[in-house]
C-alpha cells in the first residue's frame, strides 16, 4: 500500500465531510446545488487523484455510517464535486424509473457521453430528468413535473 501523506488525510476528511453534507445539500433547489457544486478554480485532470477520490469515498461510506448514507446520491454528488474540482469533465444525471411497479430514482455520472463508474448502464432503466454539467447550463427533460421545472428558477 502506498504511503499516505498529510494532504491525503486532508483529502479524505474533505470527502468524508462532504459526503455527510449531501442530504442537506440536496434539500436546496437543483439550480442552487449546481452553483455550489461547480469549482471556483478547477485544476488540471489528474487520473491518479480521481482514483484516490473514488477510493476515499468508498472508505468514507463504509466507515462513516450512519452519518454517511450509502447510495447513488452520496456517491454521485460527492464524486461530481471532487472530480470537477480536480479537472474531470463529467455531468451529474438524475433519473426516474420503475422497479416492480414502484417509482425509483437514481443519479449517475456521464463522462464522454457514457455512464462513468457505474456497474451497469442506468439509461435503459431510468429516464433522465435533470442534468448538472459544468460545460453547459443544466438540462431539464420535459416531463410535466412542475417541481423539477420550478427548480430551474
Amino acid at each position: 500500500m502506498a504511503k499516505r501523506s498529510i494532504s491525503d488525510a486532508f483529502l479524505f476528511l474533505q470527502v468524508l465531510f462532504f459526503a455527510v453534507a449531501v442530504p442537506f445539500l440536496l434539500r436546496l433547489k437543483l439550480s442552487r446545488v449546481q452553483t455550489l457544486l461547480e469549482p471556483r478554480i478547477p485544476s488540471q485532470a489528474n487520473p491518479d487523484r480521481v482514483e484516490q477520490i473514488a477510493e476515499y469515498l468508498e472508505i468514507a461510506i463504509r466507515a462513516g455510517r450512519p452519518l454517511v448514507r450509502p447510495g447513488c446520491l452520496t456517491r454521485g454528488v460527492t464524486r461530481y464535486y471532487f472530480f470537477r474540482c480536480n479537472g474531470l469533465d463529467v455531468s451529474l444525471c438524475f433519473g426516474m424509473g420503475q422497479d416492480k411497479g414502484e417509482y425509483v430514482g437514481h443519479c449517475w455520472l456521464i463522462k464522454d457521453g457514457v455512464p462513468f463508474m457505474e456497474t451497469r448502464d442506468p439509461r435503459p432503466l431510468y429516464a433522465e430528468m435533470y442534468r448538472i454539467s459544468g460545460a453547459t447550463q443544466p438540462r431539464v427533460v420535459p416531463s410535466g413535473n412542475s417541481e423539477l421545472e420550478q427548480s430551474r428558477s
